[in-house]
């Protein structure tokens, strides 16, 4: 399948995209790197290697599309309007909730630092046996 500069995905183009994305090693990566060029080369070779012909960065640019879009919809979802949707929504639900969000706390000194904390949206179940 040829894709080039401005094409659109197409839905396995993303679903491709979202296999690799979902991998534990790439999640952690993309999370804890703000220079992450390198990885979306390899995001970009992963995905040749399904037949889906992107460089990385347009892989870069669809990764902070659909976490944007995703982000939005969350959002409106936890706002109670349910109106608001996404194509992949329930794949990207999966790959992003348990993603550490970065939160700025006030130390001693008056400075401020980033702490991770995870959220954990989903409800919890207890098993009794």
């Amino acid at each position: 399948m040829e894709s080039g500069a401005g094409k659109h995905w197409t839905e396995e183009e993303v679903k491709a995209l979202l296999s690799v994305w979902s991998e534990k090693n790439i999640r952690k990566q993309l999370h804890g790197t703000l220079r992450n060029k390198g990885i979306f080369i390899y995001i970009a070779k992963r995905l040749q290697e399904l037949g889906v012909c992107r460089d990385w960065k347009q892989c870069r640019a669809k990764y902070k599309n659909l976490k944007y879009e995703y982000r939005t919809v969350k959002y409106a979802h936890n706002s109670g309007d349910v109106t608001k949707t996404m194509k992949f929504f329930h794949d990207l639900d999966a790959i992003l909730r348990y993603e550490p969000v970065t939160q700025l706390a006030a130390e001693e000194n008056g400075r401020c630092s980033a702490t991770e904390i995870q959220l954990n949206t989903s409800p919890t179940t207890d098993s009794t046996q």
